[in-house]
């Protein structure tokens, strides 16, 4: 995928949304994987254009494990003129070694998001963009239908009313086979995740489950995705979302 068909997809999914305002401060968490890199990329180069101005900063929340070297990202936030800022955490010595648990995710994205969240907020910070995908959307729509048994789903901007800060996810409207394309073809500097739990989570298992009913289903994801956004799901109805954004300010 090339930077203008990214910036593209990302441009109509904030302002579908009402995602980016005037004057906001917006804080990217970088895990340091395709999707975080690739949205700081396309932040970036559409803060050249895009009629609304905005600030970025981008923020890693280290768990503590051992060989992971942010070094690259930090040379690659000061090529682009973003602050970049690391958050030292013993998230991962308490999830694995501590509680011992046998479905760390859960708690594991509770805690970054309420480090990261927190940091965001002493930087001034009034949104922080994520980097949920295309298929992100899909895959967490079926995994709360066939783990919890609910229609559920992450909301493309979801207000945390405690800290003040809005969430926003700008790659919502991109398919992960082009984010690994545009990765690939940007050199994005990508860390490599040392979580013990990596590759073997319940995502990894719909992944599967999605790809096998791809061979299936003509058009499954397109087609499960258009309807998670004419469903009456939290945040998905483009006209209920912009006036709730409208209420916010």
């Amino acid at each position: 995928m090339k930077m203008q068909q990214l910036l593209s997809l990302v441009r109509r999914a904030v302002q579908d949304y009402n995602m980016i305002e005037d004057n906001d401060r917006i804080a990217i968490g970088i895990s340091g994987g395709k999707d975080s890199l690739t949205l700081l990329s396309a932040l970036k180069a559409m803060q050249r254009f895009y009629p609304k101005g905005y600030e970025l900063e981008a923020i890693t929340v280290s768990l503590g494990f051992e060989n992971m070297d942010f070094s690259p990202i930090q040379k690659f936030c000061d090529s682009i003129g973003v602050n970049y800022t690391i958050v030292e955490t013993d998230i991962g010595q308490i999830i694995f070694d501590e509680r011992k648990e046998k479905n760390p995710c859960a708690l594991c994205s509770k805690m970054r998001k309420g480090a990261l969240n927190t940091m965001a907020e002493k930087l001034g910070c009034n949104k922080v963009a994520l980097g949920h995908n295309k298929d992100d959307v899909i895959e967490t729509f079926l995994m709360a239908l066939l783990y919890e048994g609910r229609i559920h789903c992450f909301s493309p901007c979801t207000y945390l009313s405690r800290k003040k800060i809005m969430s926003i996810r700008p790659l919502i409207y991109v398919p992960e086979r082009d984010v690994k394309g545009f990765a690939n073809k940007a050199k994005l500097p990508i860390v490599s995740n040392a979580c013990k739990a990596d590759g073997n989570t319940k995502r990894e298992e719909i992944k599967k489950i999605v790809r096998r009913l791809n061979t299936e289903y003509d058009h499954f994801e397109d087609r499960t995705f258009n309807a998670i956004k004419r469903s009456y799901l939290e945040g998905w109805n483009t006209y209920e979302n912009g006036l709730s954004q409208r209420g916010k300010k």
